[in-house]
């Protein structure tokens, strides 16, 4: 389901096909296309509440997303693709109050420059987290620095490119001995794959369908 050729992929376009695609009495919902496969690979996990971020940054060339690639020490995902975000914390109010907090610590993003839509299906992953994706239009951020223990770089990829399915890759892999099947996108030297991936096919489907 490309989107047409003719489409001004602008802060107006997204808006209004991301609250036409919400779920309504009137209307179906839109079904994800993954929703993870954390409690397949791990029965029995009791899963922890996280947030993430995706940034879409409204720029006059185009819209983009914000990314990160996460530093090679951490315990889970070292060196992989991710949006802003972690685990919940008792303070915070709701999903969005955890991935704004996360955003601010992890890449000094400011908050009152996010305008929050709402959010993606849930994306349970094989780290035993339960993420709840947050949508929201960014002004373009000045003052962006990562975190070193968590951050190695903060990139924008267009969001033209995520939406094209030329781009969309479906792979497979071994995990534990189990056969895993997952999304990537690769973008020049960056290989966008698994969890962020498989969000990102979800907002493509919430957009284009």
């Amino acid at each position: 389901m490309p989107v047409a050729e003719t489409t001004r992929l602008d802060a107006a376009w997204f808006r209004r096909r991301f609250h036409e695609s919400e779920p309504r009495h009137s209307a179906p919902a839109v079904i994800p296309v993954t929703q993870g496969d954390g409690l397949l690979l791990n029965p029995g996990t009791t899963l922890r509440a996280a947030a993430v971020l995706v940034p879409v940054i409204d720029r006059p060339e185009g819209l983009t997303v914000l990314l990160t690639q996460r530093t090679e020490h951490l315990k889970n995902h070292p060196g992989q693709i991710s949006f802003p975000g972690g685990r919940s914390e008792p303070g915070d109010a709701d999903p969005a109050a955890t991935a704004l907090r996360e955003a601010m610590e992890e890449i000094a993003l400011d908050p009152s420059t996010v305008e929050i839509l709402g959010s993606l299906s849930e994306y349970t992953t094989v780290s035993g987290y339960r993420v709840v994706p947050v949508v929201g239009i960014v002004a373009p951020p000045t003052g962006l620095r990562s975190d070193p223990n968590e951050v190695a770089e903060i990139f924008e990829v267009p969001l033209a490119h995520l939406l094209d399915p030329q781009n969309h890759q479906r792979n497979t892999m071994l995990f534990g001995g189990v056969e895993r099947q997952y999304y990537a996108i690769p973008y020049k030297l960056h290989y966008i794959w698994g969890a962020t991936a498989g969000m990102l096919m979800n907002l493509y489907i919430r957009l284009c369908s």
